[in-house]
């Protein structure tokens, strides 16, 4: 559901594609699929609302912070538990989500920065992943009084990239929702899923966000834009790597000065 009067900010341009190397593949099963890339868009938000002209000093706004899957899969696919780390404020600021939907929700009266750490599966990632959101409880620009009905969303999307994911990975995922991956090499044949690798995702809670109480204020991210300017910023770069290289070279082949 979009609301023209709903504020919203958003990424004006896309983050580059995070890439997560797994790990070390020590293990028999951790044979690698070479050339394959696992990538699973992800959105960083939150959405808040003004608790009305009544509420109390310190408790002016009720918000929600969520990582949720760009087209509301469900992400325990891939992600084991997110933790959010509030502000020192807060009482216990370290916030453990152990199962989807990621989401957390509080009440404050203070805008600030939440660092929020993403831990994988073993058998996708050993690595954890840092990313910040910064919350936002007010309009960007004053146009009178705020609405207890009307939220303010803020919200980015960014892209986890797995390149040459593992074997039994790639086999549980393969058919995913929340997940893509690129062409397979001819001839491949994958582990059936559950032979090995981390059993956490078997024992955890399933859950999307599509049926999420907030879910029809969310940003509705269209993956073929997102793609098209990831592939646009991806071309500039080496576009401006390539003419640094061509000015280096002309520069080592001016004859020196004495």
């Amino acid at each position: 559901m979009e609301d023209s009067h709903v504020e919203r900010f958003s990424a004006s341009t896309p983050k580059p594609r995070i890439g997560i190397d797994g790990g070390d593949d020590n293990k028999n099963w951790r044979r690698r699929v070479n050339g394959v890339e696992v990538s699973v868009p992800i959105v960083c938000g939150s959405i808040a609302f003004f608790r009305g002209k009544k509420a109390k000093e310190y408790r002016t706004h009720n918000w929600t912070v969520y990582v949720r899957g760009a087209t509301n899969e469900d992400l325990g696919a891939v992600i084991r538990k997110v933790i959010f780390h509030l502000h020192p404020s807060f009482k216990s600021p370290t916030r453990v989500v152990d199962s989807p939907p990621f989401t957390l929700s509080e009440c404050g009266w203070g805008e600030f920065k939440i660092d929020i750490t993403i831990f994988f599966h073993a058998d996708a990632c050993e690595r954890k992943l840092e990313l910040s959101h910064l919350l936002k409880l007010n309009p960007e620009i004053y146009s009178g009084p705020q609405s207890p009905n009307v939220p303010v969303v803020t919200e980015s999307y960014n892209e986890i990239v797995f390149p040459d994911p593992f074997e039994c990975f790639l086999s549980r995922v393969i058919n995913h929702p929340a997940v893509h991956v690129s062409k397979l090499p001819e001839g491949l044949n994958l582990p059936p899923p559950g032979d090995a690798g981390d059993e956490s995702y078997y024992k955890m809670k399933k859950g999307d966000t599509k049926d999420h109480p907030l879910s029809h204020w969310f940003s509705k991210f269209s993956e073929a834009d997102e793609l098209f300017r990831l592939t646009a910023t991806r071309q500039k770069v080496q576009a401006d790597i390539a003419e640094l290289k061509r000015q280096l070279v002309m520069v080592d082949a001016q004859p020196e000065q004495f």
